[in-house]
């Protein structure tokens, strides 16, 4: 679905950040891209930062099931996110790593390495240093499963998307160009089962933070959920301005 093309943020959004959390394939990534482009941000996408460290890790051949390995390593590679929201990048050491990242191998290895809490305190920094230094001359989107309780606690504009698991199966089916009833019912049960590690890891596991609107995305067209979005920074601008 197309978007307007990104235009400078106005004076308003200068500094803001919007906390954009949820559950796997509830539309968190569109969503906070279409905000970002339709409001002038720029937009960091977490997730894509673990599967970075992940496929750096399958790459040196460590066990992303042993969380010491993984933690005695996860300080060597450079990862950098690019903040485009039409054209967002990620590198590893200076490789463009996009495409890998969203592969079988990832996908079945991101989660004990997102559990690890070494890797979470160091991309933790780097998802810091990357919201500040957009925010000195901007404001940004920024997604993932534990940006308003843990990343940028402080974000005045804070968002927990969810949908029925069905059709959050359905969507990242379609997205890996899948679309048969076996293939959505594994993918539902992979979601899932990214659900419970996800909610149930000892280190910043994902919640609905304090504050955080709840969206249920189920019954919206993408360009509604962006919409309703839009629409909470702009009531949060109104009551920034009722305040001065």
């Amino acid at each position: 679905m197309e978007h307007t093309s990104s235009t400078p943020a106005p004076d308003a959004l200068v500094g803001l950040v919007i906390a954009v959390d949820g559950t796997s394939g509830s539309g968190k990534s569109s969503t906070s891209r279409g905000v970002a482009t339709r409001l002038g941000l720029r937009y960091l996408d977490t997730g894509a930062m673990f599967r970075a460290m992940t496929w750096w890790l399958l790459r040196e051949g460590v066990d992303v099931h042993d969380a010491g390995a993984v933690a005695a390593r996860c300080g060597e590679p450079d990862i950098v996110s690019g903040t485009d929201p039409e054209n967002p990048t990620i590198t590893v050491d200076g490789t463009d790593v996009a495409v890998e990242i969203r592969g079988d191998a990832v996908n079945g290895a991101v989660s004990p390495v997102s559990a690890v809490p070494e890797v979470r305190a160091r991309l933790l920094d780097l998802q810091r240093a990357v919201i500040a230094r957009e925010t000195r001359a901007g404001g940004i989107v920024v997604e993932g499963r534990d940006i308003g309780s843990v990343v940028a606690p402080d974000a005045p504009v804070k968002v927990y998307l969810s949908a029925d698991p069905e059709a959050r199966a359905v969507r990242r089916a379609a997205e890996q160009g899948a679309t048969g009833a076996t293939d959505v019912a594994a993918t539902q049960e992979s979601l899932l089962a990214r659900d419970r590690i996800d909610s149930g890891r000892a280190t910043a596991p994902l919640v609905r933070a304090d504050g955080a609107v709840h969206i249920d995305t189920t019954p919206y067209s993408l360009e509604e959920v962006i919409g309703l979005v839009v629409g909470l920074v702009e009531d949060a601008d109104a009551r920034v301005r009722a305040a001065r």
